[in-house]
Parts: C-alpha cells; structure tokens; sequence
C-alpha cells in the first residue's frame, strides 16, 4: 500500500459538516484552526494592505479591536475592512484612560448578570477609577474608586483573566517600608509571587500569599460597609475607596534572590529554570540558563550569539509553554530546549532545537589602498551584523492559535526600509510563508506588528507623536486553485 493521502481543507470541511467531530468541542476548534493555517500558508493566498490610518494619540490592538485616543474610540478589525464599534463621549485629561486590559468571560462560573459572561475592558482612568467597559458597546458596567492616597498607572495580569494588578507610579517609601525592603527601584505581581528589584540588580522573590496571611489587618469586599482609621465607608465607592489593608510590619519570608545585569530576570522551561545576565556591564549580551531549585548552570547553559551590532540580542522562554527557549540576534533566530543529561537525570543541558537565519550575502569589502612607498594594501572592513543594508530581524512573536512563529525582517533599501513577514512552523523552523509590508519601515521609529489569524496590524509611531496603523486582511485568489494539505509535520 501507498502512503496514506493527507486530507485537504475541503474534506475537513466535509467532514466537519457530517458531524464528525461532534463528539470533542476541542478536536472542532482544532479542526477548524488547523483548516485556517492551511489557507493562511498556501502559496496563492496573499495578505492585502485595506486600511491605514493616523492619530495623535497612543494606538493599541488586542483581540480583533483597534483602540484610539486613550481606548475612548473602538474599531473592530474583524470585518473586511475595519469598522467603528464604538466612540465614547469625550472626557477631561483627568478622567482619560491610562491603561487597560481585555477581560474574557471566566469558564465554569455563575456570573450574576447576563453582560458578565461578554468580553469587557478593563480600564485604569487617571483619576483612580477602576472601570468595567462593555468590549462591543463601550457603556461602562462597573466602576470601583480605587484611594487618593497614590497615583495609579499601571494595569497587569497576576493570573490571567483573573486576578489584576492595579500599580501605582513609585511613591516615595516610608521609613519602615525602606528597612524592610531597602530601596526598591520597581515591584511586580505575576502568579502568585511579589518581584521586587532594586538598582543594583538584585532581584527578590516573595510569596504573596504568605504576606496577605500575616499582614492583613482586616479583610476588605467590595461593595460592603467599612469603618477605617476612624471613617465610615463603602469599599470601592468614593470617597472612601479601598483601604490599604496590608501593613508590612517585619521582613517577609524571603522565596529567592539572585542578582542580574539591569535586574533582568525570567522564569520558565520543564522544571523550572532561570535566565539572567551576570550583573557586570562587560557582560551584557551574555546569558547563564540555571535550575530554579538549587540554582545549578545547566550544560551548555551560557549563551552568547556571536554577534557585532548596535542592538543587543534578546531571549526568552517560548510563550507556547513547550519550555523552549528563543534567542534573538540580528542576523539569527535559534529555538533552544532544555532537556535531561543522558547520564544524569538531576541535570538538564540546552541544545539547539532549530536556527533560522537571516537571507544574506558576504558583504565584507576587501579594499586596497596605496601607500607612501607605493604598495598596494588589503584592507578588511567588517560590516556591522544589525547593518541596515543587509536583512536584520527585529520582532519574533508567536501566535498561538495557529502554532505559528511570526518573524519581522527588515532591509534598507536605497533612503527607505522594506520589511517583510515570515510565518515560520514553530515545531521545525520551517519557513512556510512571506509577506511583504507595503509601507516604508523606518529603523528610527518604534514598531509592533501583530499576527493574529487571519489579520497583519503594524502599528508606527513617528516622531512628535505621530502614530499610523497599517492593517492587511488574508486574500485567497479565487483564480489559483490549489490543495491545501493539513500536515502534522508541516
């Protein structure tokens, strides 16, 4: 017997309409993501530019919408062409939004009331207002007066979609706060853990939980009555607000603490492992992989990409949760992974899982000058390796739903950039599309691009506070029929 032929999109699609795969929700929305990465990555389908606006204020993306103006106006990029959801009445430079997350409906819950289970953002204004605002109609839902006691800025996730962190800008610490902590340059929640860095480098690590257990003075619910330092009030309501209901009175129970090159510091891999660089500016661009329990360098744990460039390489632990790593450089993308020493399970090693490498030519000049006494000398002129005249990767994301890795390269061509988008197989590395960017890319500018199924966004921002939004919508050409196998293996 032969090899067994792959299906094609359209006996999934038949099968899919059968029934097929009634039986498991999960192996449908596989189904149906697996059809959209073959159409996303067959030859004839393009992606075409069909939108490109400006603002003066700051432009944010996330899930199929488009924010402007301080996330007042709405725009939903799902449609053929982006189209207006919503504008919200203009407001005073104190009520405007600072920050904002979107917020999805929460599995497996009771919510009390039917708009709970829609998609909300979350909004911090600048006058310390919490806001819940519907993500398809822009009406708020909910409102909670946060204190008067600190500016807050910042919005984050301490476990996704749900429990936020709301962060003040850096008020000037008490006495007792300097004692117990020392002087702290900035803080951070993310699961469950206080992160606490200072100018030094040092990093330290908290539980949470154990401080909320010893510290808190009093449990605080939204909504409920409360008598606080002599006043009367309702939790989340002004002009009472919330509380500061936590007052650290002794050094908490110290997790971890390592110290990092500018406090840079990531936690990720299968078991656990940590990145950071040795706290000596000599030794930036140099990366240690250790054991998070017993801070063991793993073999072949320093990682450093051979690399001359203006721009520093950067790494992280791969957000497809694999444990893998990615190390970016100008002219190279290499995945690593972490696995057992063959000899010695209790050790892990990092090796190369795959490269991918930028399309270049050998451009070192060989040049020839004479000299006093008339002889001829070669001299060697090496070009830098993030050179704008040669092809240098600037952005590596990953999207998720498509198993697809996203990499932005850019060339200088004549007075203007030119860069394109490569979607890369995240298992192997293979290079399985490119898309060329209609607009010019100025290297001086600040740039995301975003890949989010079927959408390109490439949000600009130019000097004096110019913003523009480019956004390109996958085109399959009627004209060109061709099958589009559904590989495992790409």
């Amino acid at each position: 017997m032969g090899p067994t032929r792959k299906p094609n999109v359209c006996s999934r699609l038949s099968r899919r309409t059968l029934g097929f795969f009634s039986r498991d929700a999960g192996v449908v929305q596989r189904t149906n993501l697996g059809i959209l990465r073959a159409l996303v990555c067959q030859k004839s389908t393009t992606f075409k530019n069909v939108w490109t606006t400006h603002s003066r204020a700051p432009i944010s993306y996330e899930r199929g919408r488009i924010y402007f103006d301080n996330y007042r106006c709405c725009v939903s990029s799902v449609a053929s062409e982006p189209r207006k959801l919503y504008e919200m009445p203009k407001c005073s430079k104190s009520e405007k939004i600072e920050d904002a997350l979107l917020w999805e409906c929460p599995v497996g819950e009771i919510l009390p009331n039917p708009s709970d289970y829609k998609s909300s953002l979350i909004a911090l204004t600048a006058h310390n207002w919490l806001l819940r605002i519907s993500a398809t109609t822009g009406k708020i839902l909910e409102k909670i007066y946060l204190a008067s006691y600190c500016k807050f800025r910042y919005l984050s996730w301490d476990t996704p979609q749900e429990v936020i962190v709301v962060k003040s800008a850096q008020n000037k610490t008490s006495t007792m706060a300097r004692q117990i902590f020392g002087s702290v340059t900035d803080a951070t929640l993310s699961h469950g853990i206080l992160i606490v860095m200072y100018s030094s480098g040092l990093v330290r690590l908290y539980s949470f939980q154990a401080i909320t257990e010893q510290f808190m003075q009093q449990k605080l619910d939204l909504g409920c009555a409360c008598r606080w330092g002599g006043t009367a009030g309702t939790v989340g309501e002004a002009p009472f607000g919330i509380p500061c209901n936590i007052k650290i009175t002794d050094s908490p129970p110290l997790l971890f603490e390592v110290s990092s090159l500018e406090s840079a510091f990531q936690i990720g891999g299968h078991p656990w492992h940590y990145i950071i660089t040795p706290n000596k500016k000599k030794q930036k661009g140099v990366f240690h992989i250790r054991a998070l329990k017993d801070n063991a360098l793993a073999k072949n744990g320093i990682q450093e990409m051979e690399c001359c460039s203006l721009e520093s390489d950067w790494i992280y632990f791969h957000p497809d949760a694999s444990g893998r790593i990615i190390h970016v450089g100008p002219n190279q993308v290499k995945v690593l992974k972490l696995n057992e020493v063959e000899d010695d399970s209790s050790q892990h090693q990092v090796s190369e899982d795959f490269v991918i490498f930028a399309n270049r030519e050998n451009k070192n000049e060989n040049l020839f000058t004479v000299t006093a006494s008339g002889r001829m000398v070669k001299k060697t002129f090496t070009l830098l390796d993030d050179d704008p005249e040669q092809e240098t990767f600037k952005i590596v994301d990953y999207e998720d739903e498509l198993d697809l890795l996203s990499v932005v390269a850019v060339t200088q061509i004549d007075a203007e950039g030119k860069a394109h988008l490569d979607f890369h197989c995240n298992e192997y590395g293979t290079l399985l599309k490119s898309i060329p960017l209609v607009e010019s890319w100025d290297v001086t500018y600040s740039h995301e691009v975003y890949f989010d199924r079927d959408l390109v966004l490439h949000i600009e921002q130019k000097p004096n506070r110019i913003f523009s939004c480019y956004v390109y919508q996958m085109v399959c050409d009627p004209g060109e029929e061709e099958e589009a196998a559904i590989s495992k293996s790409c």
